[in-house]
Order: structure tokens, then C-alpha cells, then sequence
């Protein structure tokens, strides 16, 4: 390559999830089975149980009385790679329900008759390897074992999991394992992996001092150190500012309320089983189910503060929003650091719209999200339309409710011209929703903001208002919530950004690095001048040597720094250092203090410009020094550099009298007695 040729960077490998790819779902169905085969052979006493592909693999869960170690997996690869090597026929055989319950009960595997009780359709379909073993399967496969590459498959780990997901079944052993096209796939998945966990937003958490778990309140629960509670509470001050600004109107309601209050909303009836139980009295309350629940969600008590009164037209839209915290009984096993608890905060607003207000008030609503996106830097997204499924009894309300809020939501992305795709059977059980997909730093998938439109609410509540022409009508309501849960956003924030937040949103946005004790007055005037202003900084007082200093500073991730020593004291000044931008110089501590205010409130990183303190550095002593030039207006061809005399700071100033005075009494006294002799 010659000198000149700039070096490509590395075509990026593109890792398509499985539901994205057929064939990715042939060779992980089909892996699932070899991986199986190996399993049995190896370990005769363990029985199969059930073994799907996941978006970046597939897992099968194993009831084997011995748990698998990482030396055992390495030798189910090993013999994984000798079932391939073998080119085994996959072959697909139909075979009656009383046919397949013979052979396994033949075979002693009581796991898969309850699988086979739980399948509806006939015929039932079987999938042999060879004529060596077989499982109940629907499919997809490959047709033969060597289609799947030996060197793009990795068995990556081992989970605990219980028998339908239930803590009171068998405990079983999950494998979980991978499996692509190519081995420079897998080295892909393999990078993404390393990836992932340097920036685990548990690790970084803790790291970072913003939030803890204990096993005293319970797992699920998380804890919120000063600097994370302070991180929510920008974000929450954030969103009710921009919330203020569209006409939100603040609301606060109680954690827990009567049991007949989400009975009237359907989430007792639908949503029993993921709610905390039920805290009656008595048994007898028990028995007849009286009594209170913690809320699974905020939208029955907004309702109830709209219904307090009789609302007129002119009222409408009505735009109630709070964080709310809410809580769900999740299982132990599906939770996961701050993005699957069982307590957590969803900005939730729900507005009371006339039909004619709706179309508007939801384009309005999308705004909003899209401004919060935006300010979090929060770019690779898409839209789900997250309809009804027609075949499932999970939804209340009737088609034509259900086809006018399904309509409302496509006029708007259609409006917006709005990327979007449909995802049937994923709307709540009230309503359809339009739902920001957004995809991570690593392409894994979140869902954060939501808007919902709901026609059956008000209908279950009988919610009215008068209309202009005197006659009572039904509002419309729209549920929505930006950041989804702060919880969820949070933990998606810290791995986004490595847990390098911007610097608006940094729980510290600038340390003060004084060299000596000799600097500490200063930086501590600096620093309260700095809170006065609303910049949240602090002061290193640990008495480190530099070095250290800016390695914790670097450590704590903070975005700005400033070095204090001397000549900084001498001049009024900091030297700035950034971790976006790196060092910036020293700069006057008015310049430092405008151009952080200026970066927060514009939600940049901090940055200054050589002119601007040129500019600002003693405009005085400059301008007199341009003085002194004769004929600058008539110079053309030479340009003229003004000359810049020193500056001093007010108490080198105050230094300099000091000896002035004392010289000028030393000389005086020493006149009055030579006078005197």
C-alpha cells in the first residue's frame, strides 16, 4: 500500500436477529437438536425439556441430576462438532397424537407429554437426526447436519430456569448457545459480547456510585445513591419543564388503592398474576377478593381526579401527568439489573381529548418524544404499531373501537411520514399503541417512549364532558410516557453512553483539581460561584497528588476538570480539560462559567474558543496597546500585532503595594537616622 492510501476502515459484519432471517432459524432449530443429541449421549440420565431459538441464539433446558460445569460444555461442543462431521439426515416425520405419546412414554421423557398435551393442532410433527434420536418439533430445519459450520456454533453459557416458568416446578439447567452462517459472525457476536459487558450498566452502576441492590429489600428493588437520585431528578426536571411548556398539569396519587378500582379497569381480570396479591382485612375479605393492591398503573387514578367533576369542552384536552411509581410482581428469574424490576417510575400522562382533538393531540405527543429523544442522543429508532391480535380473547372492548384507535395511529406515522412497522398481538390490553423501538450502541433492542389510544377506558368509567351544544359525550383517552419507566431509561443511558453522560445530564458535570492546600480557598470560591449558577460541580479535597487527581476524575467519568494551581490563582483562571474534547487550555474563570451555562442549556458538550479569550482577556490594557500604534488605519500591506502587556490579578496587585510600602518606610527610616546621627 502506498503511503498516500488512507487505510478503510472494516466493512461492519451485519448480525441479523433470527426472526429476521429463515435461515438463521433453520441452523438454530436445527442446533438446538444437535446440541441435544450431545447432551443425552453424554449425560444418558438427563432429560429434554424444551429448546427455542432467542433473536442471538437458542437455549435448550435440561433436567439432569449432576449440574453442567464450563469444562462440561466445552465437551458438548466437542461432540456437537462429531453429530455435524457425521452429515446426519434431518427428517421431518407426522405422526398421530396416540403414536407420539407412545414413543415417549417408550422413551421416558415425561416433560414432552406435557408438551404434547399443550399442542392443539394435528397432525403431531416429529424431527429426527439420523435414525439416533428425535423431538417434538414444528420446525424449521435444515435437511441435513452439515449445513450448520462447526466453527460458527459456541455454547455460551449455563442458567438456572424452573419448569414453565414456575417457582413452585422442577428446576432445570439452561444452555444457552449460539450459532451463525460464518465463523466471522460469530467472532462479531463474540466482540459484541465483550462489548456488552464493559458496559453492563450494573457494573458501571456501581462503578459509578449511582445505584445499589440488597438482599434485605429484596431482589428487584434497586436502591438510588445521592448521585443517582440526583440523575433522576434531572431527568424528571427535564421532562416537566418540556411538559409545563405544552399545558401538562401536575398530579400525585397514592401507591395503592382498592382492589374494585382495577377490577373496574380490567386489570384485576387481566393482569391478575403480574400484580403483588391482594392485602385483605380477613380471610372472609380474602375469600370474596376485598381489599388493596399495590398499582400495577397510574391511568385508574387519573381517571378518577377527571371524574371528580363535570368537565365542559372547553376543559378538553385535559393533560394530567405525574411519575408515578408503580409495581409488578415479576419472577425472580426475569429480572434483570435496572431494566426488569418490580418497582419503578413511568412518566405517565393520560389526556382527555374530544374525538375531533385526537388526531392532533397525539401528532403533539410524538413531538414530545421525539424533543426528549433528541436531547438524549438517542438516534437509532423505529416505530412499532402495536395492534391487536384478532385470534386472541386477551382484549376488552369491541372491533369498532378497536379499528377507530388502530386508525387514529396510522393517519399519524402516514402524517409524520414516520418509518414504521406493525407488530400484531403486541397492543395492551385496552388499546393500540405506537411504540420507539431504539437500537443500541451494541443494535440490541429497547422499547422506551409509548402513546396508546384508548376508547374503552372512558367507556368502563362511564368518563364524560358537555359538549358545545349541551349534550354529554364520551372523551377519547391517550396514555403516554416518553422515557417509559426512569428505571429502564436509566440502565439503557449508562450502556448508550458507556457511562459517559452528556454533559447536561452528568450528576457531576465539572471537578475542581486544586494542586496544594495553598489553591483550596480559591477553588472553593470558584466552585460556589459555579452551584450559584445551577452547574453542579464539587471539589477534590482527597489531597491526592495530580496524577491521581485526573485518574479519579478520568475514573468517575466526570465531563469537565479543572486544574488549580498557582498561576491559575495567580490569574484567575482554570485550566480546562474535557473528556470529549480533551485539553482546552487555561482559561479566565468568567469565560468558563458563561460557556458551561451556555452548553447545559443548549445540551452540547463544553466548548471554547482561543478567540473568545482573546477577546475577553483585559480589554483595557489591549485597547491601549492598539493606541500606541501610530497609522494603523493607514497600514495595508503590514499587518500590526498589538502589543499585550501583562495582567495582574487584585491581590498580586495588593502584593506589590505591600513592598512598595515597606521599601519606601525602610528608606524613610533610614534618612531619619542618618539625619538623626
Amino acid at each position: 500500500m502506498s503511503p498516500n492510501q488512507e487505510t478503510q476502515p472494516p466493512e461492519k459484519i451485519y448480525l441479523p436477529r433470527t426472526s429476521e432471517s429463515e435461515t438463521l432459524k433453520k441452523i438454530r432449530h436445527t442446533a438446538s437438536h444437535v446440541m441435544a443429541m450431545a447432551v443425552q449421549k453424554l449425560f444418558p440420565k438427563a432429560q429434554v425439556t424444551i429448546g427455542p431459538w432467542i433473536e442471538n441464539g437458542f437455549y435448550y433446558d435440561f433436567d439432569s441430576p449432576e449440574p453442567f460445569s464450563d469444562k462440561d460444555l466445552k465437551a458438548i461442543q466437542k461432540e456437537m462438532v462429531k453429530i455435524i462431521n457425521r452429515k446426519l439426515p434431518v427428517i421431518r416425520e407426522e405422526v398421530s397424537r396416540e403414536e407420539a405419546q407412545k414413543r415417549i412414554e417408550a422413551i421416558n421423557e415425561p416433560y414432552k407429554l406435557e408438551i404434547l398435551a399443550d399442542i392443539k393442532q394435528e397432525p403431531i410433527t416429529i424431527y429426527h437426526l439420523g435414525e439416533e434420536w428425535w423431538d417434538l418439533c414444528a420446525g424449521p430445519h435444515l435437511e441435513n447436519t452439515r449445513e450448520i459450520n462447526p466453527k460458527a456454533i459456541e455454547l455460551e453459557s449455563v442458567a438456572g430456569a424452573y419448569w414453565r416458568g414456575d417457582e413452585t416446578k422442577a428446576q432445570l439447567q439452561r444452555i444457552y448457545a449460539t450459532a451463525w452462517e460464518t465463523p466471522e459472525q460469530l467472532a462479531e457476536h463474540k466482540r459484541r459480547k465483550e462489548e456488552a459487558l464493559r458496559r453492563d450498566h450494573r457494573k458501571l452502576g456501581k462503578e459509578l456510585g449511582l445505584f445499589v441492590f440488597s438482599d434485605s429489600v429484596g431482589p428487584g428493588l434497586p436502591l438510588w445513591t445521592p448521585k443517582g437520585t440526583l440523575l433522576r431528578s434531572i431527568l424528571e426536571d427535564f421532562l416537566k419543564k418540556e411538559q409545563l411548556k405544552r399545558g401538562y398539569l401536575p398530579v400525585v396519587s397514592p401507591h395503592i388503592a382498592r382492589v374494585d378500582l382495577f377490577k373496574t379497569s380490567g386489570h384485576w381480570q387481566k393482569y391478575k398474576e403480574d400484580m403483588f396479591p391482594l392485602m385483605a382485612e380477613d380471610e372472609e375479605a380474602k375469600a370474596i377478593e376485598q381489599g388493596f393492591v399495590l398499582k400495577p398503573m397510574n391511568c385508574p387514578f387519573h381517571i378518577q381526579i377527571y371524574k371528580s367533576e363535570l368537565r365542559s369542552y372547553r376543559e378538553l384536552p385535559m393533560r394530567l401527568a405525574e411519575f408515578g411509581t408503580v409495581y409488578r410482581y415479576e419472577k425472580s428469574g426475569e429480572l434483570g439489573g435496572l431494566t426488569r424490576v418490580r418497582g419503578f417510575t413511568v412518566d405517565d400522562s393520560h389526556l382527555f381529548v374530544t374525538p375531533e382533538q385526537l388526531d392532533q393531540e397525539f401528532l403533539n405527543v410524538v413531538d414530545l418524544i421525539l424533543t426528549v429523544f433528541r436531547s438524549l442522543q438517542l438516534k437509532n429508532f423505529k416505530a412499532r404499531l402495536s395492534f391487536r391480535d384478532p385470534a386472541s380473547d386477551k382484549y376488552i372492548g369491541g372491533d369498532e373501537v378497536w379499528d377507530k384507535a388502530e386508525g387514529a395511529i396510522r393517519r399519524a406515522v402516514q402524517q409524520l411520514g414516520m418509518d414504521h412497522f406493525e407488530g400484531i398481538g403486541e397492543a395492551a390490553f385496552y388499546g393500540p399503541k405506537l411504540d420507539f423501538i431504539f437500537s443500541d450502541a451494541l443494535d440490541r433492542e429497547w422499547q422506551l417512549g409509548t402513546v396508546q389510544v384508548d376508547y374503552n377506558l372512558p367507556e368502563r368509567f362511564d368518563l364524560e364532558y358537555v359538549a358545545e351544544d349541551g349534550a354529554r359525550k364520551r372523551p377519547v383517552m391517550i396514555h403516554r410516557a416518553p422515557f417509559g419507566s426512569l428505571e429502564r431509561l436509566i440502565g439503557i443511558l449508562i450502556e448508550e453512553y458507556a457511562g459517559d453522560f452528556p454533559l447536561w445530564l452528568a450528576p457531576v458535570q465539572i471537578r475542581l483539581l486544586p494542586v496544594g492546600d495553598l489553591q483550596l480557598d480559591f477553588t472553593k470560591e470558584v466552585a460556589a460561584k459555579m452551584v450559584a449558577l445551577g452547574i453542579r460541580a464539587e471539589v477534590d479535597l482527597s489531597g491526592d497528588r495530580l496524577g491521581k487527581l485526573i485518574r479519579n476524575a478520568e475514573k468517575d467519568k466526570i465531563p469537565v476538570m479543572a486544574v488549580v494551581g498557582a498561576k491559575e490563582v495567580e490569574t484567575n483562571s482554570l485550566s480546562i480539560r474535557t473528556r470529549a474534547s480533551g485539553e482546552l487550555g487555561t482559561i479566565p474563570v468568567n469565560i468558563v462559567l458563561d460557556k458551561l451555562e451556555y452548553a447545559i442549556a443548549n445540551f452540547e458538550n463544553l466548548y471554547i474558543d482561543v478567540a473568545d479569550v482573546t477577546s475577553q482577556q483585559a480589554p483595557d490594557v489591549t485597547e491601549a496597546a492598539f493606541q500606541q500604534v501610530p497609522n494603523v488605519s493607514d497600514a495595508k500591506s503590514e499587518q500590526v500585532q498589538p502589543v499585550t502587556l501583562p495582567v495582574y490579578s487584585f491581590k498580586s496587585l495588593v502584593y506589590i503595594a505591600s513592598a512598595i510600602f515597606y521599601l519606601v518606610a525602610a528608606w524613610a527610616i533610614w534618612l531619619w537616622l542618618y539625619n538623626g546621627s
